[in-house]
């Protein structure tokens, strides 16, 4: 059962009890990411995220750590493009310890100036390993170029310039600014009491602001880009996308049966075609990335130089498909199976559950029925992937980049046609 609370300064404090479930996995949630910074501060969100772990007035970055780890517990964050998460997983009779450890470290860290010196070091060194990573980069760069102009194009990580740029100033700034309570959303899973945790997450974060941080930012414009990146790389790693769909569209599950199909799982079209058949790829998938107003579907590769122009062939022949030929019933109910049987057994983690009651606040203002889910997979006909083809599969919205040594493709950018 969900409960949900809302606090006197606009806190949402979500709750699911599993009475079996002998954890609790707990979240404080910020619905502000790297798309609601400003250029000049680009990083900033992530950079916070690192900060809060180095210390409070009552607690060093050890005693912070020693804590957590004392009760066998979790404890971690992580940032997007639209959302910072503060989450701990610990036994249901820690769950006080771990409310006062992330409401202290949420509300008391000191950023201290030798230890905003120090994280930023690591976090350069976090773009640097990205910079030296191709299979991740490619993402990050398909996704500059995809949403160029827009902020969702920003890196989560920033760049070295901008995390330079970085004074303690700016970051208590956007801190105060961004961090405020219509904004956050407290989200636990697991053997928990709702009135319990709300008395707990009331008591400590009742002195937080009111109201919202982020502005409304334009929707995005899909435009067709071709990019091709040399660098000196055994591999030429291909980020080919497409537009996609909104988190709260009713599309988005012919999006999901659709991406299952095309190169979601090891018995997809590009799977089977690419590394199965034709032994080009080792690696070959494809993803929805949906945000709140904007989405895309991406196709990735890593292979060889030489077998770029063949990988191509396949890939848009692949995405052609769904425009010009209805998908089989077998095809269809399998891929209808796959995302059920996913989602159900992700819901046997706590804090899978924890995140899936997060992100359908931010998305949709409540939860989402079990039951609701699986009729909307149930929904999904041939005609209707047909239709949503129609309108994504399009070379109007398509943009490709290439990473690696890309000087011996034959491709031309114009000839990339669906």
């Amino acid at each position: 059962m969900v409960n949900k609370s809302i606090l006197d300064n606009g806190i949402r404090v979500i709750t699911e009890r599993i009475p079996y479930a002998s954890s609790v996995s707990i979240g404080i949630w910020v619905a502000n990411g790297s798309r609601h910074e400003d250029r000049s501060v680009n990083g900033v969100a992530h950079f916070i995220e690192h900060l809060l772990f180095k210390g409070t007035e009552r607690r060093s970055s050890l005693d912070i750590a020693r804590e957590i780890d004392s009760v066998g517990g979790v404890l971690n964050a992580f940032t997007s493009r639209e959302y910072v998460c503060y989450y701990a997983k610990i036994l249901d009779k820690f769950l006080p310890r771990a409310v006062d450890l992330l409401t202290d470290i949420f509300l008391n860290s000191t950023f201290d100036a030798e230890e905003i010196e120090k994280e930023r070091r690591v976090v350069l060194q976090e773009i640097s390993m990205m910079e030296d990573t191709p299979d991740d980069l490619i993402h990050d760069l398909f996704h500059q170029q995809f949403w160029e102009g827009h902020p969702l194009g920003m890196s989560i990580l920033g760049d070295v310039e901008s995390v330079s740029g970085l004074s303690r100033e700016a970051i208590l700034e956007y801190k105060e600014k961004m961090y405020r309570g219509e904004d956050i959303i407290v989200c636990a899973a697991g053997n928990v009491e709702h009135e319990e945790l709300v008395s707990m997450v009331a008591e400590q974060l009742l002195s937080v602001p009111g109201g919202h941080g982020r502005k409304p930012s334009a929707l995005p414009v899909y435009e067709r880009k071709v990019e091709l990146v040399e660098k000196d790389l055994e591999q030429v790693h291909v980020c080919l996308g497409l537009k996609g769909v909104t988190q709260s569209e009713p599309g988005r599950f012919d999006a999901f049966i659709m991406n299952a199909i095309l190169g979601g799982s090891m018995s997809s079209r590009l799977f089977q075609e690419v590394r199965e058949k034709s032994g080009l790829a080792y690696s070959v998938y494809s993803y929805i990335a949906s945000h709140a107003d904007a989405g895309s579907l991406v196709v990735y590769a890593g292979l060889s130089p030489e077998k770029v122009d063949e990988l191509m062939e396949i890939t848009l022949r692949e995405l052609r498909r769904f425009k010009n030929e209805p998908v089989s019933d077998s095809q269809l109910n399998a891929a209808r199976e796959q995302l059920k049987g996913n989602l159900l057994l992700s819901l046997e983690s706590s804090d899978n559950r924890m995140s899936r009651l997060a992100k359908n606040e931010i998305y949709f203002g409540a939860p989402q029925p079990l039951s609701q889910i699986m009729e909307g997979f149930d929904r999904v006909t041939a005609e209707s992937i047909l239709a949503l083809s129609a309108d994504i599969v399009d070379n109007s919205t398509l943009s490709l980049i290439m990473l690696g040594r890309v000087g011996s493709s034959t491709i031309q950018p114009e000839a990339v046609l669906i």
